[in-house]
C-alpha cells in the first residue's frame, strides 16, 4: 500500500528540506508553492499578496488530483504544504484512503523564535520556497495553526531525516 506523507508544519518549520529529503528516498514530492511560483511568479513581487489565496486555490486542486492519480499508481507520495487545519488534513487523509493508500501526518514543530530565525535567513531568498513572512503574518499563522491532535496518526520529526525514514518504513510495512 502506497504511502501518502502529509507534511504539517508552519512556515518555515522545514518541509520542503523533508520533502526533497524524501524524494530522494523515492517519493513523489508535490509542492504547491513551487507550482503557484511557476505559474504565477513571486508573492508580492509578481502579483499582489492579497491575490495569493486567489491563486493558490485552483493549483491545491491540482495538486490533489495528482496525489490522488500517484496513490492510485502505487507511488508513496510527499505532500509539501502546510496543512494547518485539522480539516485540511482529514480531508487529505481520506483522499489518500479513497485512492488505495496509506495516509500519514508528519508534523513538523518549530517555536516562534526558531521560526523568526529561520525566517529572516529565508526572507532574503527569491525561490519559490520563499514566500516573505513578516512578524505580523507569523502571529497571525500561529493563531490560524490547529496542531496535530493525538487522535491522528501522527510522526513528530525530531531534526533527524534516518529516524524519520524509517519509521514511514516501518509504517509502510505493517
Amino acid at each position: 500500500m502506497p504511502l501518502a506523507v502529509l507534511l504539517v508544519g508552519l512556515t518555515g518549520s522545514g518541509k520542503t528540506t523533508v520533502a526533497k529529503a524524501l524524494a530522494d528516498h523515492g517519493y513523489i514530492r508535490l509542492s504547491v508553492d513551487e507550482e503557484v511560483h511557476r505559474l504565477h511568479g513571486r508573492y508580492g513581487v509578481d502579483y499582489p499578496e492579497h491575490t495569493y489565496f486567489e491563486r493558490e486555490r485552483p493549483v491545491v486542486e491540482a495538486t490533489r488530483e495528482r496525489f490522488i492519480k500517484e496513490i492510485e499508481a502505487g507511488h508513496d507520495v510527499v505532500l509539501d504544504h502546510g496543512l494547518w487545519r485539522r480539516n485540511e488534513r482529514d480531508d487529505w487523509r481520506q483522499a489518500a484512503r479513497e485512492a488505495g493508500g496509506h495516509p500519514l501526518v508528519v508534523y513538523l514543530p518549530a517555536d516562534r523564535e526558531e521560526l523568526l530565525r529561520r525566517l529572516t535567513e529565508r526572507n532574503q531568498r527569491e525561490d519559490a520556497n520563499a514566500l516573505t513572512v513578516t512578524l505580523e503574518a507569523l502571529d497571525d499563522f500561529f493563531a490560524r495553526f490547529d496542531p496535530p491532535a493525538e487522535d491522528e496518526e501522527v510522526i513528530v520529526y525530531t531534526g533527524e531525516l534516518d529516524e524519520l525514514v524509517a519509521a514511514l518504513f516501518s509504517a509502510g510495512s505493517s
